[in-house]
């Protein structure tokens, strides 16, 4: 048998979006046209071409589509993302079928390399609403409330506890010979972290975010889906508005 001194690698939190591409006019292709919302714009007045070049409004125009839901002009640019989060979050996101994926393979790649964990926070099931969770570690009467102390402690020590087991046996598992593809099978969902391209067109990021943001979404979804709007908000302002705040 093989020891493993060295602890895993475990965060409190993992949370990693940025963006690798996105549409943008070629330069000096059509004068006039510098970004993101001036192709939307462009494009979107296609049957106006007298006017096609109005950047000016741009911002306008894109506000009016968004608004009474002319939805195919946003589908004239598309974003990739790489994104970094637990596996159970990303088999949530595999769900918005209009996007392109690829992910992290630990079935091809050398996953002892990167291996991370993050630990979760202990929130307490609704018990009138399934989808919904109850936030304690943040709670200022928490100090007063000994069974919760008591809770968040063995929460994060049965945590710690697993992710110890699942990286010794996983590492032990590939270092004497056993495959990828079965060594895996040990690794809590939830507390491994997995990086992931992400590709859409900007009206499949617009229905993401806003479905992503809203009540009965998993909190760790909504900080995800919040930190894409925020990094597509550099290049396209009008996504803001999906955040429902």
């Amino acid at each position: 048998m093989i020891a493993h001194e060295a602890s895993p690698s475990v965060k409190e939190k993992n949370l990693k979006v940025r963006i690798i591409s996105y549409s943008q006019p070629p330069k000096d292709a059509i004068i006039g046209l510098d970004d993101v919302q001036d192709l939307i714009s462009y494009c979107a007045r296609v049957s106006n071409p007298d006017n096609q070049l109005n950047s000016k409004t741009a911002g306008k125009l894109l506000s009016y589509l968004s608004k009474h839901k002319h939805w195919s002009p946003f589908e004239m640019a598309s974003v990739c993302m790489e994104i970094e989060t637990t596996r159970d979050i990303a088999r949530q996101f595999l769900r918005h079928r209009s996007f392109s994926f690829q992910e992290f393979s630990q079935r091809y790649a050398d996953p002892t390399k990167d291996l991370e964990f993050v630990r979760r926070e202990t929130r307490l099931q609704d018990p009138i609403n399934r989808q919904n969770s109850i936030e304690i570690e943040g709670d200022p009467s928490l100090v007063d409330n000994q069974h919760n102390l008591s809770l968040i402690t063995e929460w994060g020590r049965r945590q710690a506890g697993i992710i110890k087991q699942a990286s010794d046996t996983y590492k032990w598992a590939i270092e004497n010979g056993i495959a990828k593809e079965q060594a895996r099978a040990v690794l809590p969902e939830g507390l491994t972290v997995s990086r992931l391209y992400v590709n859409g067109t900007l009206r499949s990021w617009m229905h993401y975010i806003e479905l992503r943001c809203a009540n009965g979404t998993q909190k760790e979804h909504i900080e995800l889906a919040k930190a894409c709007a925020k990094a597509i908000e550099q290049i396209f302002p009008l996504v803001r508005s999906y955040t429902n705040g």
